[in-house]
């Protein structure tokens, strides 16, 4: 056991426990960290994700000078792919010519149907172009896959930032048509006509917006399920043409899942009302926009500017190795994965991770067994989906095989063409064909987790089996306080507003008695409440709608982690390390994970489109809840963290 994988260096004694324990925990380490300038916040996330970068980078390079690698292995591909990815010179020479041929497509555009024909075209390139479609499996029958449409065509993060009024968002919106004003220039020349030009765009897009839906009602997987005729889609949005334009996005299938056919009814009718000359600016934008990151520097320069400085406070863009890393991981995730997993994660952290979830699993049933507010019959239910939970630990038990891929060192846009042409066979071959459940959705280095509800699955990739979320010769407390938590709230999403709505086989349907519902939104309601006090930046509200369910997560997630916790040999002996007792190593653990400086422009962006709540609301607002904090650390009426027992909330 290690003793001092705990940082009480970063404690801060002047504020007391009971008032802030998320300041308590870190505050001393808060004013100490400066965030460096490449990056949007630091703390133990970003550290662990500069460390899955390092450790990638020692293979990339690796592969890069391996000598005459065969042609299709792995070494090839992700070497050639970083390789072209890192030379600049390359990159900065070609200029705009990787994608010149695109643009004079667009410009030779005579009608709705070559415009519709781009836009098809591009889809199988990897450019989401007008609006989003994607293969997933039908909410309400998981087995089968089915073509999703969903919104889309915006520039912008989502509608509000198109309506608001405040000066903030006027001034996003003025620095965003800066941004269109100054690709069009660096495409086709500096012409005073391009500010009229992006005026047309943005107008456009404000069009698709209007018909949009806002971030917190896309989170409703009731109102975002239409199953669809194609037929009736040629009815009310003719001008899609929509029997056409699925044979040319290769899918030959005659119903589709459309997630808002407002936003298709709207669209069709701007293909009809919006010249031909704007639609084609607006698609010689994006299309510019979807490549700019990998064109000459003027090009990234400017993507950087708006992307990253404006909206999110970045003050410099990370080295180019970390770029070209990221996209290797993006583009061949199960590739790179597997030299990463084969180097980086030893079988003893899957043992560990393995046991540490079924203790979870047996804690979390004998909450469900507790809860008062839920009827029996559906307690039946609920466990029986807990335990029908599938758990993907590390890697995937199948590689995708990439070896087909044409891949080179002479342009990273033609290798990344290829390769997402490859990706978007691929997903459209599992059309007419069973839901593989096997499959991942992360790679492997990811420093994330994630509960899939039409999967009724929890996934924790390799990435994020490290310090300070695992440590392999930790003791328990401060495991189950940081991984354990991890768990526990991937666990709680199958119980949240919105994994609550799928049953144990991954569908959508309503498996809770009506009395049980109503007790649970009651819950909900008052988790709302809580989040919407919460304020950043002097005045700004967390959206305690927008981030329920993963407040939610993070409450019940907690308390389950606890709970197990309290199973192991440590909890029961109790013995002090470092002079802090298990319970109080527990909590400091949750909060030292979730220890984090976040630069204002990026909180910002976060209220309006993250569905967590910024760092200290993840750690303060589920200990709030939790009688075992209150004893831990003398909390007491008068402290600002300080709950009233009839409002504390209990989930599990």
């Amino acid at each position: 056991m290690n003793k001092d994988i705990l940082d009480l260096s970063g404690i801060d004694s002047t504020i007391k426990p009971g008032d802030n324990f998320f300041g308590y925990a870190n505050g001393n380490w808060v004013k100490n960290t400066k965030i460096p300038e490449d990056q949007r916040g630091w703390g133990a996330f970003y550290v662990l994700r500069d460390q899955a970068l390092e450790n990638m980078k020692t293979i990339l390079d690796s592969c890069l000078n391996e000598k005459n690698p065969a042609k299709g292995s792995v070494a090839q591909q992700v070497g050639d792919l970083y390789a072209s990815a890192l030379d600049s010179n390359a990159v900065d020479k070609a200029g705009i010519n990787p994608i010149k041929d695109k643009l004079e497509q667009i410009k030779a555009i005579k009608t709705t149907d070559e415009l519709l024909s781009y836009v098809a075209s591009e889809y199988t390139k990897g450019n989401n172009l007008m609006f989003d479609f994607r293969v997933s499996p039908d909410d309400k029958n998981s087995n089968i896959e089915r073509a999703l449409f969903y919104q889309g065509g915006i520039g912008l993060p989502n509608k509000n930032y198109y309506f608001d009024k405040d000066a903030k968002s006027e001034e996003i919106r003025a620095s965003y048509k800066e941004y269109i004003v100054k690709i069009l220039n660096l495409t086709n020349g500096e012409n005073a006509a391009h500010t009229k030009d992006a005026e047309d765009i943005i107008k456009l897009e404000t069009q698709l917006a209007k018909v949009s839906r806002t971030p917190v009602e896309l989170r409703d997987p009731e109102a975002n399920y239409n199953l669809l005729a194609v037929a009736d889609m040629e009815k009310t949005s003719v001008n899609l043409q929509w029997n056409t334009l699925l044979q040319q996005l290769k899918v030959k299938e005659d119903t589709l899942l459309v997630g808002q056919p407002e936003f298709f009814k709207g669209l069709s009718g701007l293909l009809k009302s919006v010249p031909l000359s704007i639609w084609q600016q607006y698609l010689a934008f994006h299309t510019v926009n979807h490549s700019a990151a990998w064109l000459s520097q003027p090009f990234y320069q400017a993507e950087f500017d708006f992307f990253s400085k404006k909206l999110s406070g970045q003050l410099q863009p990370e080295p180019r190795w970390k770029r070209a890393t990221m996209l290797v991981n993006r583009l061949l995730g199960d590739a790179l994965g597997k030299l990463y997993v084969q180097k980086y994660f030893p079988p003893e952290a899957k043992e560990y991770m393995t046991n540490l979830v079924h203790n979870l699993q047996k804690a979390y049933e004998l909450k469900i067994k507790e809860a008062t507010w839920m009827s029996d019959s559906t307690k039946e239910k609920a466990i029986d989906k807990l335990n029908s939970m599938t758990l993907k630990i590390g890697y995937p038990d199948k590689w995708k095989d990439y070896s087909g891929i044409d891949i080179s060192r002479s342009s990273i846009i033609s290798n990344i063409e290829r390769i997402n042409e490859w990706l978007y066979d691929y997903d459209i071959n599992k059309l007419g064909k069973p839901v593989d459940k096997t499959e991942w959705f992360m790679t492997p280095p990811t420093v994330n987790a994630y509960y899939n509800p039409s999967f009724n699955e929890i996934v924790f990739p390799a990435g994020i089996l490290q310090p300070p979320f695992y440590f392999q010769n930790g003791d328990d407390a401060v495991n189950y306080g940081g991984i354990g938590f991890v768990i526990g709230h991937e666990m709680t999403h199958g119980f949240d507003d919105q994994g609550s709505q799928y049953d144990k086989n991954g569908n959508l349907r309503t498996w809770w008695s009506d009395s049980d519902l109503k007790n649970y939104g009651q819950i909900a309601d008052k988790v709302v409440a809580q989040y919407d006090s919460y304020t950043i930046l002097d005045s700004v509200h967390v959206n305690g709608k927008l981030t329920l369910g993963e407040n939610m997560a993070d409450i019940g997630g907690l308390a389950i982690a606890y709970a197990a916790f309290k199973m192991t040999k440590e909890a029961e002996g109790n013995k002090p390390i470092d002079n802090l007792t298990p319970d109080q190593r527990f909590f400091f653990s949750s909060a030292q994970v979730w220890r984090m400086v976040t630069r204002p422009e990026t909180l910002l962006w976060r209220i309006n489109n993250d569905p967590h709540s910024p760092e200290i609301y993840r750690v303060n607002g589920p200990l709030s809840n939790m009688p075992a904090f209150y004893e831990a650390f003398g909390v007491k009426p008068g402290d600002k963290m300080y709950r009233p027992e009839e409002d504390r909330i209990k989930i599990w």
